[in-house]
């Protein structure tokens, strides 16, 4: 049996700034979660106004924030185990880029943004956001090591995200669109996992020992079914569309099986599927299957917002 030495933090790194640390610290790139997740209710509500568009950026930045400081969280608890880590190891703090007292005084600082921001905010309900540091801390101290309870965690998150977003401008929200994006979520961290399974094994993560690569695939497999049938009803059903809502489920359809099978290729195939973010976001495959959608969704969204150019159209085209 191989065994992995945990490796000290490096004082010295060539390239590296203190700043460039800390900005690496906060994740930079995981902002995408919210914001393309916290603005869905822009897109469902249609309420473009400039005090609906104040709302919903209070409500990102405030999950900026609040993501900012679980990472940091994170990393503190976790720099032990990410010294095991072939890619984790270089994180800032497991690196010694940016000492432990630095970082809690980091973290510090920012949960003090946040309550202003909650302070002066708009007023509107903010449970969203605070249910979600609070699974985060129970996911850092406890939750994390309960294997399929981790992953169910961490996209509970993503859905809070989205149900946040809807609160800030006072709307309900779909109960077809929450499974969705928790559904898809759900996929991205399944594929962490079992990148994470193939890589170091449960001596970077312990809830690890609860799985398999051939139960991953499985429960892969399963959510991806999830995913593909909640977005197709909620688009169907409860999307704001309008008349043209059986249109789009059906043009959207080959463009979300591909986008799944896309993914399912860079994890069960390619051995990709360790940074959901990053992959999703440069993977060719999935961005041009995004763009094909999203033109499809917006040619419906525009065509049931606008009746009399719909009539133009459709009628000129037949």
């Amino acid at each position: 049996m191989r065994v992995i030495e945990p490796v000290p933090p490096v004082a010295e790194r060539s390239g590296t700034s203190p700043l460039r640390d800390l900005i690496a610290l906060v994740r930079p790139l995981h902002a995408a979660k919210s914001v393309l997740l916290v603005p869905l209710a822009l897109l469902d509500t249609g309420q473009w106004t400039l005090t609906a568009l104040g709302q919903v950026a209070w409500a990102v930045a405030g999950f900026l924030l609040a993501g900012a400081c679980v990472y940091i969280g994170n990393d503190l608890l976790d720099r032990d185990r990410d010294r095991l880590h072939p890619v984790k190891r270089h994180r800032p703090i497991a690196a010694g880029g940016v000492s432990v007292r630095a970082a809690y005084l980091y973290r510090a600082g920012l949960l003090a943004l946040l309550a202003v921001l909650v302070a002066v905010g708009p007023g509107r309900p903010y449970w969203p956001l605070l249910a979600y540091l609070a699974l985060n801390v129970a996911y850092s101290r406890a939750l994390k090591h309960v294997p399929l309870v981790d992953v169910g965690t961490v996209a509970l998150g993503f859905a809070l995200r989205v149900v946040q977003g809807y609160a800030a401008i006072g709307e309900p929200i779909s109960g077809w669109l929450v499974v969705t994006v928790f559904s898809l979520s759900l996929l991205l961290v399944i594929g962490k996992r079992r990148r994470e399974l193939l890589e170091s094994g449960p001596e970077h993560r312990p809830a690890l020992r609860g799985y398999s690569v051939e139960l991953t695939g499985h429960l892969l497999q399963i959510t991806s079914v999830l995913a593909a049938v909640s977005g197709l009803i909620y688009l169907r059903s409860e999307a704001p569309l309008g008349p043209y809502g059986l249109a789009a489920m059906l043009l959207s359809t080959p463009f979300a099986l591909f986008a799944l099978f896309r993914y399912l290729q860079v994890v069960l195939v390619d051995g990709g599927g360790g940074d959901p973010v990053r992959g999703v976001l440069r993977d060719r495959g999935l961005a041009v299957t995004g763009l094909g959608l999203a033109v499809v969704l917006g040619v419906t969204l525009l065509l049931a917002n606008h009746p009399s150019l719909a009539a133009t159209l459709l009628g000129g085209a037949r």
